[in-house]
């Protein structure tokens, strides 16, 4: 009967194999763009080993302008960041101010903007001679002055800030929505002032959040590509992502371009691990029981100003340039205000119905956008559970794996991943597959540990079980552990869907002709100065990234797991 029994007991199990192939898959996502990326770096034209690279690097002006011109520009966003994202983090969540949702809410929205497409509503507004709000300055003085030229550092370092104080926002935010109020109740208790409580119990709980947001604020405007893509090149000077783009131009110098990317990977290494470590300290915690909940700051005749200073500075990222785009969109002649005689279709149906590259571009974008959601968010979900329940050996270098793309910058990324698949064994450019390739890498960090965080808070006890009960491990992990977290996959589905089809930097490097897509090809136009069809095509990208958070978030269950990110 033993005998009997012992097939039973034997069977293929492929789940260890499969489980394999997706580690193996992981190291092949992420090593060879980033050791080519190195390769080249310290490589001359005949693939020689050398240091000429760094030299010019550090001692050519056409190299070192970019350089500081962007540690400036990083500077100068992260401290305008914070001095607005601070006080007004401050009113959404510990104050009576009205409307706090509906700011919180217009704060998302600025997410779904990408900064390219922000920097050329931006245009639009304030290019010196057509700009919408010169020319309403003008008009209203009679003079001949420009009230704000966005061609400029000041005007490049304003556009950024504008997309990126979110980031400090959030963080600022949420740690002042964690904060109790016992401690500030205290302080009023024995006589100490609004002020004096602010100043020594509050600032002090937020002050690490304050800080990692202004380490995110730097990192983003160092390694953003579309805005000073839009507004230096005009302008006639460069920041290092845009250097960097430029060495792919005719006659390419990927040497170079590999030289370039090295510094700032190593400084968005450093940024995280110094973020990491902020919003690691324990120097300012709660001690004793459980806190209470905290209570509002009435502000009385200080709420509509109040209220008043948040729209004022969301009518920068979104009432304003949401504006002129529908304003460019639907006017005969994009620089004149609209009006019912000039409102026309005209451009409309000039995108897409005579606009040859359009359709393409949606193609692309519609069939990268759902397959990196999909690759991605299944490649997060198996690394994860791996990670997260150590079902394999060496979980902890998958984990690493999983989160290091998220120390490289997007142009780097792509330029590596030019070096590794221009030439064999495995020649991918000029396909849809390098862009997914990038794509899927570019986005894994967030959805891997979007998932991590799921599991991390999903009892084990229904797997053991189904292991118990002979289930293989692949089948437990399809029919037990994905369905319990269907609202946290949709969730990570929808923000990879979005961050692509809002992505530029690596796209800018890998696309061909024939694998354009529709941030490149708004990239391209606003080049030809084709403002209409840019700001169509820019309504449409809004359209369809905000229709698909708002679809998904109508799903039932999602409320109950992780937003949707829209950044």
């Amino acid at each position: 009967m033993g005998s009997r029994a012992l097939p039973s007991r034997v069977r293929l199990d492929p789940s260890g194999a499969v489980l394999l192939l997706f580690a193996g898959a992981l190291f092949l996502l992420v090593v060879p763009p980033i050791g080519w990326l190195v390769v080249f770096a310290f490589s001359d034209r005949r693939a020689g080993f050398t240091l000429a690279n760094f030299r010019v690097l550090f001692t050519d002006s056409a190299f070192l302008d970019p350089l500081l011109t962007t540690l400036a520009l990083a500077l100068s966003v992260s401290v305008i960041c914070c001095l607005l994202a601070a006080p007004m983090g401050w009113l959404v969540a510990r104050t009576d101010l009205p409307l706090r949702r509906t700011i919180r809410f217009l704060v998302m929205a600025s997410f779904v903007t990408p900064p390219f497409l922000g920097a050329i509503a931006w245009e639009l507004l304030a290019a010196p001679n057509s700009g919408l709000l010169n020319q309403l300055h003008r008009a209203s003085t009679g003079g001949d002055e420009v009230l704000f030229d966005v061609y400029t550092l000041p005007g490049l370092i304003f556009v950024v800030s504008c997309y990126t104080f979110p980031y400090v926002f959030v963080l600022v935010a949420n740690a002042l929505d964690r904060i109790p109020s016992d401690l500030e109740d205290a302080s009023a208790v024995l006589g100490g002032s609004a002020w004096r409580t602010a100043r020594r119990v509050t600032i002090p709980l937020a002050l690490p959040a304050l800080a990692a947001g202004a380490l995110v604020a730097f990192l983003q405007a160092m390694t953003l590509f579309g805005a000073p893509g839009v507004l230096a090149l005009p302008a006639g000077f460069h920041t290092m992502t845009t250097k960097i783009w430029s060495l792919f131009q005719y006659p390419p110098k990927p040497e170079l371009a590999a030289a370039a990317s090295l510094p700032l990977l190593v400084v968005t290494v450093l940024l995280l691990r110094a973020q990491s470590a902020v919003l690691g300290r324990r120097g300012y915690a709660v001690v004793g029981g459980r806190g209470g909940a905290s209570r509002p700051v009435r502000l009385g005749p200080l709420r509509w100003p109040a209220l008043g200073f948040c729209l004022a500075i969301l009518s920068l990222p979104v009432f304003l340039p949401y504006a002129a785009l529908v304003n460019a969109a639907f006017s005969r002649i994009p620089s004149e205000l609209l009006t019912a005689s000039r409102f026309t279709l005209d451009h409309v149906r000039f995108v897409f119905l005579e606009l040859s590259s359009t359709r393409l571009a949606l193609k692309n974008t519609l069939v990268l956008g759902l397959g990196a959601a999909t690759l991605g968010s299944l490649l997060a979900l198996v690394i994860s559970w791996l990670t997260a329940r150590a079902a394999i050996r060496g979980h902890r270098a998958l984990a690493f794996l999983a989160t290091a793309p998220i120390a490289i910058p997007a142009i780097a990324l792509g330029v590596g991943l030019f070096l590794a698949y221009t030439r064999g064994p495995l020649v991918l450019y000029g396909t849809l597959w390098i862009l997914l390739l990038a794509y899927v890498t570019i986005e894994l960090p967030a959805a891997y540990q979007q998932l991590q965080a799921a599991f991390q808070s999903l009892s084990p006890e229904m797997e053991e079980a189904s292991r118990i009960l002979g289930a293989s491990r692949l089948r437990t992990l399809r029919d037990i552990t994905a369905p319990l977290l269907g609202p946290s996959l949709l969730a990570t589905w929808c923000f990879v869907f979005v961050a692509v089809v809002r992505e530029l930097s690596a796209a800018a490097i890998l696309f061909t002709s024939e694998t354009k897509v529709l941030s490149v090809l708004i990239f391209d136009l606003n080049e030809s100065g084709d403002l209409a069809a840019i700001a169509v095509l820019g309504l449409t990208l809004l359209i369809l990234t905000s229709a698909v958070i708002a679809a998904a978030n109508l799903v039932p269950g999602l409320r109950g797991g992780p937003r949707v990110r829209s950044a």
